[in-house]
């Protein structure tokens, strides 16, 4: 069997299993927040393009608004990836350096979750690969023009309005130009403009959500980066920035790929391939290497630049092994490893039925215990509302929450057109998306009457439609009182159940539930 057969075997049956596992556990937090932004289409949204949206509801419209139905573009993503790096790591390398790539990438875990859960990061590292592997074929046909130049452009863009980081890819491109000799006459030529006007255009629509949102994004980008605090070194967080990649990328792997790097970065500058596929990996690692000076960034906001180091790396250790054996028995021990972390990322409970106790923290179960939890809160909603006789209204303390409840709801019922099945409690301040979607604390538009001579007209005259009704409102931050703002706004908050999900006599998440009755908004 060749080694491409083997390879496209390899993928399609892991990819089967993916499809066959993305349907057995809750959804997490985020897949919860975007499924609701695909019930709501728009040119972008408070922190992100519209990419997942779209995506989440191409599916979801397909197979339902379930954990498969948001889910199924995830294990897809994943394989086109693993394809795109093999073939782009056999035309620059070998067909044995691309077979060990995928293996590598596919045994890491924060890859496989990423195949496994729906989020910007499919998205965003599958466009990646593929401008990183077209803007090759066009530095390749250089100084020819091809439409290699526009698809760069295009795949930049559409990489763009499903993760912004996807824009770095425009440095990239302007350095790889700028340091390679012969191709910097292509700044005098029509490929790289028009890889830029392509790239313009893909800009447009979170361009004109902003406009009319008062750069809503822009905001959260700056607090997101800590950009709005006063810098400061904090060498703990920078710490536990480098810390926390040894972790999900499983430590044998990521400090594989970092000596490669480091070993090879001096020759590597020497040649072409060196060049390209250090300058499309190391400014996105800088740039959130120096954010975590002050504050720690997420470990998946730079895994895009992994992805040509990887190719680096495993060109880097093949030649190894070639010319050293025995370093390929470390290079098994560091796959088994990161096989093993992948599977107990995706399902730790094997540790538990196994016997071993695991931290009260436990990442997993953010994908558990939302569908009884859901259950618990819409039987009480329906005690209450037999018990009033009326119907009441759904708030939730945060996002996370919210979310995860008007997923999990057999009963998605919205006050108006566009309302979400649960709000968020009102607030000024601008934080998420809820803020953008019609609220409770929102007034109907004014009567179209003219103003009386002298006077103006104030769009609370119309009134607001939830005044004077019961809300029932859901918190879990174990406290047996609602918040300020909830008690303001209410006549009375009574608390009337507390209900708490346990996994192996284990508490996993717990909720208390208020009854509030008689809303009246919020003086402003």
């Amino acid at each position: 069997m060749s080694t491409t057969r083997a390879v496209w075997l390899f993928l399609g049956v892991l990819t089967a299993i993916r499809l066959t596992l993305i349907g057995t556990t809750d959804l997490s937090f985020d897949e919860a927040h975007y499924w609701m932004w695909s019930e709501r289409l728009a040119p972008a949204y408070f922190s992100k393009g519209p990419g997942v949206a779209f995506a989440i509801w191409s599916s979801a419209s397909l197979f339902g608004a379930n954990e498969f139905g948001v889910r199924f573009w995830s294990p897809i993503l994943g394989a086109g990836t693993s394809l795109l790096l093999y073939y782009f790591a056999r035309r620059l390398f070998s067909e044995g350096t691309g077979f060990w790539l995928i293996i590598a990438l596919n045994v890491t875990p924060i890859f496989n979750i990423g195949s496994f859960v729906m989020t910007i990061d499919p998205l965003s590292i599958f466009f990646w690969v593929a401008a990183m592997y077209t803007f090759w074929l066009a530095t390749e046909r250089a100084p020819d023009f091809s439409w290699f130049w526009p698809l760069t452009g295009l795949l930049i863009g559409i990489g763009f309005l499903c993760k912004y980081t996807n824009a770095m890819q425009l440095l990239s491109v302007f350095l790889v130009l700028a340091l390679t000799p012969r191709l910097r006459r292509e700044f005098r030529r029509p490929g790289f403009y028009a890889l830029l006007v392509v790239f313009l255009l893909c800009t447009i629509p979170p361009l004109i959500w902003n406009q009319q949102h008062a750069w809503a994004t822009l905001s959260h980008l700056r607090s997101r980066g800590s950009l709005d605090e006063v810098p400061h070194f904090n060498p703990l967080e920078l710490v536990s920035f480098l810390g926390i990649h040894f972790l999900i990328y499983s430590p044998l792997i990521f400090f594989g790929l970092a000596w490669a790097v480091i070993a090879r970065s001096r020759r590597a500058t020497q040649q072409f391939k060196g060049i390209f596929l250090l300058w499309f990996g190391v400014p996105v690692f800088a740039l959130y290497f120096l954010l975590s000076i002050n504050r720690a960034a997420n470990p998946n906001w730079d895994g895009l630049a992994f992805l040509s180091l990887g190719i680096f790396a495993a060109s880097y250790w093949r030649e190894r092994i070639e010319s050293r054996p025995a370093i390929g028995w470390w290079t098994a021990a560091a796959l088994l490893l990161g096989l093993v972390m992948s599977v107990l990322a995706l399902n730790s409970d094997l540790l538990r039925t196994g016997g071993y106790a695991l931290p009260r923290a436990d990442p997993a179960d953010r994908m558990r215990g939302w569908q009884s939890l859901t259950a618990a809160v819409e039987q009480v909603r329906h005690d209450v509302e037999a018990q009033l006789g009326e119907r009441v209204f759904m708030i939730a303390d945060e996002r996370d929450r919210a979310s995860e409840l008007a997923f999990y709801f057999r009963d998605r019922r919205a006050e108006g057109p566009g309302h979400p099945p649960v709000y968020i409690v009102e607030s000024q301040d601008i934080t998420n998306q809820f803020s953008f979607w019609p609220r409770y604390d929102e007034f109907l538009p004014a009567p179209a009457n003219p103003a009386p001579e002298g006077g103006d007209i104030y769009t609370e005259e119309g009134g607001n439609p939830f005044a004077g009704r019961t809300a029932l409102y859901v918190q879990g931050n174990g406290r047996n009182k609602a918040p300020r703002n909830i008690r303001a706004a209410f006549a009375s908050t009574d608390l009337v159940a507390t209900i708490e999900v346990r996994r192996f006599d284990f508490p996993i998440r717990q909720v208390q539930v208020f009854v509030c009755k008689n809303y009246r908004t919020l003086p402003l």
